[in-house]
Parts: structure tokens; C-alpha cells; sequence
């Protein structure tokens, strides 16, 4: 079990970053656009927790889906890392300078075309986060572990775009699906590969 900061680090550092296959073609590539989102991890009490956020109801793609914070890349961008640290500035006020990026994971296409880079960052949360409302209902944190235990992973075996399985973690009255879900089974079959055949299917 992962509870601290300083195995994590170990887990993540030493495990190599899983091979993980996509089958995109040249024009599907073509039409992938860049967009980065940042997994955040706070040290709590209790162990480490992660940063989760509930779209808006309001938006025009993914409404009311939980995600993580981040977005598409803006020409302003230096590179994808600055999208994401942007990106979650803005839609939960949490500083750059309060985020100590210790990597990423591998590029993620999804259904809305967008081809998404996860980067895994701590974060030092010194006052109360303020969402952006246009974009995020809410802010909420899960415990890693909860994430982490493959007993809270399940697979509907379904062809969806380019992937073969559409992963759901339920916790508590929410449940976390789709890239969200996809992202956070990947960072865990990447700290514990063991996982790497175990999923609870729903069909």
C-alpha cells in the first residue's frame, strides 16, 4: 500500500514506464489535438490524497463528468507542461509555484479528439482552492489508496474509439469513468504492475 510521498517516489521512480500500445493511425494522428491535464497528489493525515474535480453541467463537451484539471494547449504555451500547470491555476487557483512536478504518464487520445498528456505533480495547498464556475462544479479530493486498490476497478469489455475496455471507479456517491478512469488505471498498473490483469468486469 502507498500511503506516503516517499514511496510513491520509489514506486514510480523504479518501476519503467509501462509499453502501452495505441493504435492510431496517420489520419487519425492528424487529427489529434494537444491538451494536458496535471494529477494532483496532496500528503494528508491519512496518506496521500488525490485532487479531483466535477465539470460543469454547463459545458458543451464532457458536462458534469469528473476530470482532472486541465485543458487544450493554447498557442501561448510554452510547451504541454505549461498547459496543464496553466490550466489548473485557473480552474481551481492553485499556483504553479505550489506544484513540484515528479513526471508523467503516456499520451492519452479520447473520443473528443484531443490527444491528452498527464503530468503527476504534488501540490502544497496553503489556503482554500477557488474554483473557476464556468468550468468545474466542484473540487474534491479521494484517498490514493482508494484509487489505487484494483477491487474499486471495473471494465466494461465495449470497442470505444481506440481502446477495447471503458474502466469505472466508484467512490462514494460519484463514480469516475471514461479518460479520467482510463488515466488513473494506467498510473496504477505503472506503480503496482502486478494489477496488470486484475480488473473487476461488468460484462
Amino acid at each position: 500500500m502507498i500511503k506516503t510521498r516517499a514511496e510513491f517516489l520509489r514506486r514510480f521512480n523504479l518501476q519503467p514506464s509501462p509499453k502501452i500500445e495505441r493504435r492510431v493511425d496517420n489520419v487519425l494522428k492528424q487529427k489529434l489535438r494537444p491538451a494536458a491535464v496535471m494529477i494532483v497528489l496532496v500528503e494528508r493525515p491519512h496518506g496521500l490524497s488525490l485532487l479531483l474535480t466535477q465539470r460543469a453541467k454547463t459545458l458543451r463537451k464532457h458536462a458534469g463528468q469528473i476530470s482532472f484539471p486541465g485543458g487544450r494547449f493554447d498557442q501561448s504555451d510554452r510547451n504541454l507542461l505549461e498547459t496543464a500547470l496553466r490550466e489548473t491555476e485557473e480552474e481551481i487557483g492553485l499556483s504553479r509555484s505550489d506544484i513540484e512536478v515528479i513526471g508523467r504518464l503516456q499520451d492519452y487520445p479520447v473520443l473528443s479528439y484531443y490527444n491528452i498528456r498527464p503530468f503527476i505533480g504534488f501540490a502544497r495547498i496553503h489556503h482554500e482552492l477557488k474554483r473557476q464556475p464556468s468550468e468545474v462544479a466542484e473540487i474534491f479530493e479521494v484517498p490514493l489508496a482508494d484509487i489505487l486498490d484494483p477491487y474499486n476497478h471495473y471494465a466494461y469489455r465495449i470497442r470505444k474509439f481506440i481502446y477495447d475496455r471503458i474502466y469505472f471507479i466508484p467512490w462514494q456517491h460519484r463514480n469516475i469513468w471514461g479518460a479520467t478512469a482510463g488515466i488513473l488505471r494506467e498510473l496504477a498498473e505503472h506503480l503496482q504492475p502486478e494489477l496488470k490483469q486484475q480488473v473487476s468486469p461488468l460484462n
